[in-house]
């Protein structure tokens, strides 16, 4: 079975199905699942190219704290495998289709995706024969998409448990549904709530977007409350330097009036005053992770399993005290 004969059967060019078989743009929806159907029945497979020795890691949008640890890491062990690693976006920076284009023209050995890779991205990296994975997934993969991630549910019952044991009841929480780490997070709460006998308080849990202004927006709303918390537990530290602004701005101390502790452990939670108690995620190390990962897949190797979390440790700083009348 050749190139030239599927085309014929198609009733497309070869350089057609040629698109189809190397993951390239340009053909229909229509016509490219009717030449990846006539592929699927006639059993053709396309030669495997060795590949580059490139790791792609993509990023959604190359902003933020988060992406030096990332970058770090992977280097790492790219390095100690004598790889070269490219970065790219396919966020909003990005014009639709061409990062994913651009990347299947370098022809990497594997792809280390931070960005959500969708559905349709995945299809055209499989039907290139470029394996990929994702770093610190925020929705839902299928089941056969290998990832790196952290136990963000430990972290959460570990956060709260250390709240409770300080002496707090009134423990409020700032989250962001939509992520699935938070949703995680969330849960990890919610346990440590139960096993300790305490109620969970609904208003007391309030969804914001993972950054300073939205967790500013939140604290304000749980801070003026008739029956205001002893604590708020943020789903990461942008919300939680949120807190710390509402609670400055509302004439609260931290920890003597409020004690805070966010998720993430970025550099910055240890400058501010009071440094803050947070959930550290071993970023950097999930990173390298990921990126051996990564390269066993591009060798062609079976992963031992497909989905990797790292441990997720708390954090003990000054933001967190007793409340001043424990119960």
């Amino acid at each position: 079975m050749t190139i030239a004969h599927i085309a014929e059967t198609a009733g497309v060019s070869v350089p057609t199905v040629s698109k189809v078989l190397n993951g390239r743009s340009g053909v229909s929806d229509q016509t490219r699942a009717r030449i990846e159907e006539l592929i699927e029945q006639y059993g053709y497979r396309k030669p495997p190219a060795k590949g580059n020795d490139i790791l792609e890691l993509v990023f959604h949008e190359l902003a933020g704290m988060r992406a030096v640890d990332v970058i770090r890491g992977v280097e790492q062990v790219a390095r100690k495998h004598r790889f070269g690693v490219v970065i790219s976006e396919s966020g909003p920076g990005a014009a639709a289709g061409s990062a994913v284009d651009e990347l299947v023209e370098r022809r990497p050995r594997a792809v280390l995706a931070v960005a959500q890779l969708s559905e349709d991205e995945r299809s055209l990296l499989k039907t290139r024969g470029i394996p990929f994975l994702v770093l610190d997934p925020a929705t839902e993969l299928p089941d056969d998409v290998p990832f790196v991630g952290a136990t963000d549910w430990r972290g959460g019952q570990t956060a709260t448990r250390h709240l409770i044991k300080l002496g707090h009841r009134h423990i409020a929480v700032i989250s962001d549904p939509h992520h699935l780490p938070c949703r995680a997070r969330l849960a990890g709460f919610h346990s440590a709530m139960q096993a300790a006998g305490l109620p969970v308080e609904p208003e007391l849990i309030a969804d914001a977007p993972l950054t300073r202004e939205d967790g500013h927006a939140a604290a304000l709303s749980l801070l003026t409350r008739a029956d205001r918390p002893t604590a708020i537990f943020a789903a990461n530290d942008l919300q939680a330097l949120g807190v710390y602004r509402a609670a400055r701005e509302l004439g609260l101390r931290i920890p003597e009036d409020l004690s805070v502790v966010g998720f993430d452990d970025l550099p910055v939670g240890a400058w501010v005053e009071p440094p803050l108690t947070t959930v550290h995620r071993p970023l950097a190390e999930m990173a390298s992770a990921a990126a051996e990962l990564a390269l066993s897949l591009g060798r062609g190797e079976e992963p031992a399993q497909i989905g990797v979390e790292m441990a997720t440790t708390l954090t003990v700083r000054e933001s967190t005290a007793a409340p001043a009348t424990a119960s």
